[in-house]
């Protein structure tokens, strides 16, 4: 009887590994498909012109500003 209630309890722990392994398949496969699409979004946005992009709705990439105030130099002179 043992031998028989361990076939079983066997037999419903292969169904819940292989449940759990469909399970985190389809979840792969959504985050590599998820990832390509954001992919292609970024390489077809990075091809436009800065005119298309506003025509779209977007701005322009940020890029790196250096913003001096009138007097600055002045200032870290005096503190030397």
């Amino acid at each position: 009887m043992a031998h028989t209630e361990t076939l079983a309890e066997n037999r419903a722990s292969n169904r819940l590994l292989l449940g759990t392994a469909l399970k985190s398949m389809a979840t792969m496969v959504a985050a590599f498909t998820a990832w390509q699409q954001t992919v292609a979004r970024r390489r077809a946005i990075a091809d436009l012109t800065p005119d298309l992009l506003k025509d779209i709705g977007h701005s322009e990439a940020p890029r790196p500003t250096l913003n001096i105030k009138a007097g600055l130099i002045t200032n870290l002179m005096s503190m030397r």
